[in-house]
């Protein structure tokens, strides 16, 4: 399972370190020492959260997502499998954007909840990019 410092959380959830560091010491998202000794979120656990603050609107003014060139770097907060379409959620700071794209797409790309991943708009079409 892939897990994230303090500094990518903050980013993947569109605050500045000192938000997301407050928010790991009111309990408010699990932390960890990884063997560097770095406090680290669990991808899976970085999801959850991510889905409760995108839905609180509690996110700073400026984020640093723009939509100049479309991209919206983000956390995968839930992958539906079907026999041959899937759906794939990605929470980018305050943005829940929702893609649906074959599942053999999804498979190679190895996307699983928790992962990071950027979404990309172009008209009606959203492309995943796993990152």
């Amino acid at each position: 399972m892939q897990s994230y410092t303090i500094g990518q959380a903050a980013r993947l959830l569109g605050v500045s370190p000192d938000t997301a560091r407050r928010w790991a010491d009111a309990g408010r998202v699990a932390t960890h020492r990884d063997e560097g000794g770095r406090r680290v979120i669990d991808g899976r656990d970085l999801a959850a959260f991510s889905i409760e603050v995108g839905q609180s609107g509690a996110v700073e003014d400026e984020t640093p997502y723009t939509t100049a060139r479309n991209a919206f770097p983000g956390i995968v907060t839930a992958v539906k499998l079907g026999d041959v379409a899937a759906q794939v959620e990605i929470q980018a700071g305050p943005h829940r954007l929702v893609s649906l794209l074959t599942r053999e797409a999804v498979e190679e790309l190895g996307l699983e909840v928790g992962m990071q991943a950027t979404a990309r708009v172009k008209s009606t079409n959203v492309h995943i990019d796993r990152t």
